[in-house]
């Protein structure tokens, strides 16, 4: 336990007020303490450490127009997170290949990188797959199931994807199951691919369709890969990722990092 002097106050009664050592209030409930001030405490991450990208203004503004499709509340703040993303969608923007996204919802990180990198002004070509209605039963294995993976739970939204993707003429909506649609991603070389379908053998099988076709240096980012409710897709990887001979980059905002060598 660090050892931190801060203190708390605790009202017992409307007029007794009870002071505690923060540091014996964190032990009682076997919480730990981050020294100093938080920088960032959001989306299960807690840190002190710099994250000036929160006030870069391009930034900011990728990040507004993720949050106006929709696809996370108000209230749910998701911003490390969706820098990973726009960081290596900035880092495939000098590769050859085009851009995949593979559980898409209603659009949030895809438009954020979008409008991060200026995809519209790129040669390149966004495939963005979705059922856009949730999970599929077939594809949930009984494990899953326990976790709380179910068929479905997603609100239907496929045409407010397509009407806010429309003003991007490189951007392609397929609707279907994955794995059967990715054969109609027609891309050649691959720079960036995001993945985040909830359940692993969707997950898995678009890792093996596009490894081949995946240029050198090329990014795939998985969304799900450290949440606990997501185990069976960090073991599933795990395993791909031995199998390939690479190993996955855990981040702490609860994203995996893979890069083709």
């Amino acid at each position: 336990m660090i050892n931190d002097e801060r203190w708390i106050s605790i009202r017992k009664t409307p007029t007794v007020v009870t002071q505690f050592p923060l540091r014996m209030i964190a032990k009682a409930f076997g919480l730990a303490i981050v020294p100093g001030g938080l920088t960032y405490n959001q989306d299960g991450l807690a840190t002190g450490h710099n994250c000036d990208f929160m006030s870069d203004q391009a930034f900011i503004k990728a990040y507004r127009a993720g949050l106006a499709t929709g696809s996370w509340g108000y209230n749910i703040h998701l911003e490390w997170r969706v820098f990973v993303v726009c960081w290596a969608a900035q880092q495939a923007m000098h590769l050859d290949g085009d851009f995949v996204e593979c559980g898409v919802n209603r659009g949030g990180l895809a438009m954020s990188l979008i409008d991060f990198v200026k995809f519209e002004k790129s040669k390149k070509t966004f495939y963005l797959l979705d059922t856009f209605c949730g999970l599929v039963e077939s594809l949930i294995t009984p494990a899953e199931k326990k976790l709380g993976k179910n068929p479905g739970g997603f609100v239907e939204c496929y045409d407010e994807v397509c009407k806010t993707f429309q003003q991007f003429p490189n951007v392609v909506i397929i609707r279907g199951i994955v794995p059967e649609t990715l054969p109609l991603v027609k891309a050649e070389r691959v720079a960036f691919l995001s993945i985040d379908m909830n359940c692993a053998a969707p997950e898995i099988a678009t890792g093996e369709f596009f490894w081949d076709k995946l240029v050198p240096g090329a990014i795939i980012v998985l969304d799900d890969y450290s949440d606990f409710n997501f185990i069976e897709q960090k073991h599933a990887w795990d395993t791909f990722a031995r199998t390939h001979d690479t190993m996955v980059l855990n981040l702490p905002t609860g994203q995996g990092l893979l890069i083709k060598h």
